[in-house]
């Protein structure tokens, strides 16, 4: 633990999140805030990406839901609570200004998975940031393309194995009334076992699972959040004056609540952000580089929805309902705060519906996560290796629901910060690309309006 401490604090220092942000606004002013400009293009493209147009394997709507379905997990109920309870309300803040320069972020990484994508001996299409630095940057930089494969490969075990099954198993095993539930290690078979099923299926499979649980899991989470919300209404503005407050000012010691810095605001608002929407980390472009599409900027804009809906619309429902309760003071930390915080203003149904929430993120987020893995598996040791490469996640699943959750939490975070370097001076060095790309795009529209 003390040695993961010292790692995690040098990794997510300040260089690390000045580099992340500073892509973002860097891709955001680029693109003259394209991804923000054109949001409900997004939403439109997205409809329209049901049906498939062009090349691919997966329709434009099953791939961002691929996306989601490994972002949308444990990052937005227990990473949220985790960053108020570690950095004030203030945090949240600052989740939202990560996501918003995000999106620039998240819509480059899939215009460049699309862009370099290539088709494996199998005929299935395959890309990530891997592909596009090898086949955009070249042979010069062909050992960045293996560092991301290498760390992206064992990341998946953290952020998308370990820590996902770990929350749900810690969730189930005080899931009743009493503080008893279903013990930790007998989640941890189960999930294995229908983790199992799923991957036996291939891309094709994940996604079509995920183009139905993800919709279903995030409406009913949103809907059960409003309705907090509305009960909670009178609390909105104070809570709302808060987080805006605490992202510039420090914020003294409340109940069981120990006081945080605005430096504690910033880093665990924008660690827990990236956590969350993956805008940086080179994870989602993978599953876009799937989709059939006919233009990469078309996928790119259907992507950056990715990173609003998951951050800018689903962790503030979870945060608002954690501040504006009032639960933040409790000194509670994770997935308890965020159910006490349900729990306060819907009791009995609220903590079910956290835990329930968790079982399906977790789970969609884990086969989400399985894809990336094997992506980067197939990468570096060829296709041959995907089969023992499912063996070794399936097998995981028990252990991280098993572990202590603080040493998962850190593995994740260290090893998300080690895959995120990569794709970051991939995406700075290839902008010209997306800049020129989108500019195209952009003049062929306006000719089709004259």
């Amino acid at each position: 633990m003390e040695f993961l401490n010292t790692l995690n604090g040098i990794v997510w220092g300040w260089p690390m999140l000045a580099l992340i942000a500073l892509t973002g606004l860097f891709l955001t002013i680029g693109l003259k805030a394209y991804p923000i400009r054109h949001l409900k293009t997004g939403f439109v493209e997205l409809w329209q990406g049901r049906h498939k147009h062009g090349e691919g394997e997966i329709s434009g709507f099953n791939a961002l839901m691929t996306s989601l379905s490994a972002t949308i997990g444990t990052g937005n109920i227990a990473g949220v609570a985790t960053a108020v309870a570690m950095g004030g309300p203030g945090a949240i803040f600052w989740m939202w200004i990560i996501a918003l320069i995000g999106m620039a972020t998240k819509y480059s990484e899939a215009v460049l998975a699309v862009r370099f994508r290539e088709q494996n001996e199998q005929g299935h299409f395959v890309g990530g940031p891997m592909y596009y630095i090898r086949n955009g940057l070249g042979p010069k930089f062909k050992w960045l393309a293996v560092a991301f494969a290498f760390f992206g490969m064992l990341a998946g075990f953290g952020i998308g194995n370990g820590v996902q099954a770990n929350s749900v198993a810690d969730a189930m095993s005080h899931i009743s009334p009493d503080g008893t539930g279903i013990p930790e290690w007998v989640t941890g078979l189960v999930v294995a076992a229908l983790v199992g099923l799923v991957l036996i299926g291939g891309i094709r499979r994940i996604s079509d699972v995920a183009g139905k649980l993800v919709p279903f899991m995030a409406i009913t989470y949103v809907i059960a959040g409003v309705v907090l919300l509305g009960i909670y209404a009178n609390e909105i503005p104070a809570a709302l004056e808060l987080i805006v407050t605490h992202a510039f000012t420090p914020i003294s010691a409340a109940g069981g609540f120990a006081g945080a810095t605005v430096w504690a605001a910033i880093r665990f608002g924008v660690a827990r952000g990236v956590f969350s929407n993956e805008a940086g980390l080179g994870s989602a472009p993978i599953a876009h580089a799937t989709a059939t599409t006919d233009s990469p900027v078309r996928q790119g804009t259907i992507a950056m929805l990715g990173t609003f809906i998951d951050t800018i619309v689903i962790c503030t429902i979870t945060g608002l309902v954690i501040v504006a309760s009032g639960a933040w003071q409790t000194g509670a930390s994770g997935a308890s705060l965020t159910a006490s915080a349900f729990d306060a203003g819907l009791p009995v149904i609220g903590q079910y519906i956290v835990t329930l929430g968790l079982a399906v993120f977790a789970f969609t987020t884990i086969i989400g996560w399985s894809f990336y893995g094997e992506r980067c598996t197939e990468y570096l040791f060829g296709i041959k290796a995907v089969p023992v490469f499912r063996l070794i996640w399936v097998a995981a699943i028990p252990i991280g629901a098993t572990q202590e959750l603080n040493v998962a939490w850190l593995i994740a975070d260290t090893l998300n910060a080690m895959m995120a370097l990569p794709n970051l001076v991939a995406l700075i060095l290839l902008s010209p690309v997306v800049f020129g790309l989108t500019r195209e795009y952009l003049q062929k529209g306006s000719q089709k309006d004259l």
